[in-house]
């Protein structure tokens, strides 16, 4: 059975009178919302038994169809529109059968980049997506602009439709899983602030990784890259691109660092932009977010001053790098967003101090002996946890002493007993979370738990960043 065909010039929801939303989680819901206020007719399946939001899902839409459990392949016959969370991967048998009928499959991000009439700025990349896009969201909120902070971080991209929230700009977080239902991305600008390995357990090469993030320069306007990833180099699609580095640009629409009269600025070509010294978030790879940032809101021409302060006064987010302990001289840092090789790797360049590492959970496929290139002199000790500890010892055995622990709670009480005076003890587990916490936020609380019933703590701070 072949369904309708998709006219790309004209926009989904009226083209369809039904749709399929795959995953009830709160993307799913969301969608959910947006199609029954465009007078789609909706039923919803997810594969498991009891999702989170089924309650809700019955108290609101009532007569909405409903089917929890296992997918079965032709559980999606006759529906020509399907909705899929991020979550679900694209070689799920049962869509791989239904696009093979003529079934269009989409993300919710495609239907809000559909109906956004606003300027967008779009932001992927391994690491830093999410500092990127709250920082973003605080300079043009400090410009008077209301910004819409959305996508894989904040509210749901299409709640923002559904409840008719009033923006002037959109900035959205994009994931590689949310990226590969998307068509193109019609932003003012997008950025992709790095590739690194990750989700090695959903792609089939690190090719394919990189596919997906770069279909956010799809329709863009302008590209920020970093000047020298090389798996970037062949992005010339776009009308500008604006490189950073953290050295002298080598163009006007470059920003980079240089050093003038003994201190180190950032800079837009030969314009100053701020003091290094002035940025609050500790770490060059902060640095080179700050750059990136100056460099996805240019188009707007926002006042220096405005831009400036706005930096100034950003904290930074929880879970990454952030300093939740100093006692008797040892620095406890919560970097438990680090669920990637090169989240790690940044973190670690990052500090010179001497460290005191945890790492370790599920490592989604990854290499482990990209972390050789990170091992140095500084790291004291390593302290391994979760499934794929045993993994990572064999990968860096006789590189540095490697001690196991049961879980955080024994790690930490090692950590405190290695530690002295000057050292940082650093949560950077390179791996993802699910084998032992509910997500990287629960780690990096069970951290500060473990962290202020062993050592106590002296820090009030929730946001700051490292030493």
């Amino acid at each position: 059975m072949i369904l309708q065909t998709y006219n790309p010039q004209q926009k989904l929801v009226a083209q369809y009178a039904s749709a399929a939303v795959i995953g009830l989680g709160v993307t799913g819901y969301s969608v959910v919302r947006y199609l029954v206020s465009r007078g789609l007719q909706v039923v919803v399946l997810d594969s498991r038994i009891e999702p989170p939001l089924a309650h809700e899902l019955k108290r609101e839409f009532p007569n909405i169809e409903a089917h929890f459990g296992a997918f079965i392949e032709h559980a999606l016959e006759g529906h020509a529109l399907l909705v899929t969370s991020p979550g679900i991967s694209l070689k799920e048998p049962m869509l791989r059968a239904a696009k093979k009928h003529g079934a269009h499959i989409v993300g919710d991000i495609e239907l809000f980049l559909q109906e956004n009439q606003k300027p967008l700025i779009a932001i992927t990349g391994s690491n830093g997506k999410s500092t990127v896009t709250s920082l973003v969201g605080d300079m043009c909120l400090a410009a008077g602009l209301e910004s819409l902070v959305a996508g894989n971080i904040g509210k749901p991209a299409l709640d923002a439709l559904t409840d008719k929230y009033d923006y002037d700009v959109a900035v959205l977080e994009l994931s590689s899983f949310q990226l590969e239902t998307t068509y193109q991305v019609p932003a003012e600008s997008a950025a992709i602030l790095n590739i690194s390995a990750d989700h090695m357990d959903r792609y089939d090469s690190m090719g394919d990784y990189v596919l997906a993030k770069a279909r956010i320069i799809r329709g863009a306007k302008r590209a920020v890259l970093p000047r020298h990833e090389e798996r970037l180099a062949q992005i010339t699609n776009v009308n500008e691109i604006l490189g950073f580095e953290l050295e002298k640009p080598s163009s006007d629409n470059d920003f980079g660092v240089v050093k003038k009269s003994g201190k180190r600025w950032l800079v837009k070509g030969e314009q100053r932009l701020m003091l290094l010294q002035d940025i609050p978030l500790v770490g060059l790879h902060n640095v080179k977010n700050v750059l990136s940032a100056f460099a996805l809101v240019d188009f707007l021409d926002i006042p220096l001053d405005v831009l400036v302060k706005a930096v100034m006064n950003f904290k930074g987010l929880p879970h990454r790098m952030q300093t939740i302990a100093n006692v008797k001289g040892i620095s406890w840092v919560n970097d438990s967003k680090a669920t990637n090789i090169g989240a790690t790797a940044t973190a670690l360049n990052s500090l010179e101090q001497n460290v005191v590492w945890i790492a370790g959970g599920q490592g989604k496929g990854a290499d482990f002996s990209e972390l050789k290139a990170v091992v140095s002199c500084n790291l004291r000790q390593l302290i391994l946890i979760g499934e794929d500890a045993v993994e990572i010892e064999a990968a860096l055995s006789g590189l540095l002493p490697i001690s196991l622990a049961k879980n955080m709670y024994d790690a930490v009480d090692l950590a405190a007993n290695i530690a002295v005076a000057g050292d940082i003890v650093l949560l950077s587990p390179a791996c993802a979370s699910f084998d032992m916490f509910r997500g990287f936020e629960d780690r990096g609380e069970q951290f500060k738990n473990c962290v202020e019933t062993i050592v106590g703590s002296t820090s009030s701070s929730t946001h700051g960043d490292a030493l």
